[in-house]
């Protein structure tokens, strides 16, 4: 056993090892997140828009060393709409940094403080907020990619396929929405009403409508399935067929009816995948799939 004076000989020791000896003797993945703080900075916490009286917030992560306008990954976070954080999905937005992009990472209204469309507003009206900013913070608005999982996933969609003169940008500070360059769906929901009733009634899909008299009426206006046509961007799919909380049929229908528009789409099935918790396996076919599709359509 050490004593403390041999304890701390080997302390000191270590402390002034050469970074490079230290690095070669940690793996790739934690040589990366050593030095990631040296290489990404993090602004937390801007408003983009005040809404019932809440004060919504962004952060934004990206490059220390970017040389120009980078491609920017706007992501929006799951829950059923009624739950779930941005804070909670900060891994999920790794990938992008490290492959060059800037991250914006979006809070929205939860269905306890208002109920749908408000997270649907929201979510444009964050899109919108880039675009504005992008100067500032050197997002190139020709690359502008849109992203979540489940209701984030539908947040996604809804941002980046509802038409330009859509009322649910009303509340805005920016009149205007920029264009999408491609939209990067994680087994999202595409049919709003098929969770309300019948057999694929979701909960958490009734408590995001509630009681309101005009639930289908709402559900109609914020259905991705609804929103089909020939000039919307690239989309990628992702979904596990045996998912319980957003049916498989849903990205099913979704690339169905891209394809007769001839959107340019891929659907990723992922052979008896749950909700989300691929195996690791599977993350990275998928995540080759996605760069392999944005490098095609977005960085082409």
């Amino acid at each position: 056993m050490l004593n403390k004076k041999s304890a701390l000989l080997l302390i000191l020791s270590l402390t002034f090892l050469p970074s490079q000896i230290l690095l070669a003797q940690l793996s790739d993945r934690a040589s990366w997140t050593a030095t990631v703080q040296n290489d990404f900075r993090v602004i937390p916490d801007l408003t983009y828009q005040q809404a019932n009286g809440v004060e919504l917030k962004i952060d934004v992560y990206q490059s220390r060393n970017s040389d120009g306008p980078a491609p920017t990954f706007i992501y929006y976070h799951g829950g059923g709409w009624v739950g779930g954080s941005k804070e909670a999905n900060v891994l999920r937005l790794l990938p992008y940094l490290e492959q060059g992009w800037s991250v914006v990472n979006v809070q929205y209204r939860l269905g306890n403080v208002s109920l749908a469309p408000a997270a649907v507003e929201d979510s444009l009206c964050a899109l919108r907020w880039v675009a504005r900013n992008a100067e500032e913070y050197g997002f190139d608005t020709n690359r502008l990619v849109v992203s979540g999982n489940s209701a984030g996933g539908h947040l996604a969609l809804t941002t980046g396929m509802l038409p330009v003169d859509s009322d649910l940008g009303r509340q805005c500070i920016e009149s205007e929405s920029p264009k999408v360059a491609a939209i990067v769906n994680w087994y999202g929901i595409t049919d709003v009403a098929d969770l309300l009733d019948g057999e694929n009634q979701k909960s958490y899909a009734v408590r995001w409508m509630s009681s309101m008299p005009d639930r289908n009426e709402i559900a109609a206006r914020i259905s991705p399935l609804n929103f089909i046509n020939s000039e919307l961007p690239p989309i990628i799919t992702i979904h596990g067929d045996a998912d319980p909380t957003v049916p498989y049929d849903h990205a099913v229908q979704l690339h169905s009816l891209l394809d007769q528009a001839e959107v340019t789409n891929e659907l990723v099935t992922i052979s008896d995948g749950r909700h989300g918790g691929f195996p690791a396996n599977e993350m990275l076919r998928i995540y080759e799939q996605i760069f392999q599709f944005l490098d095609k359509n977005v960085n082409h």
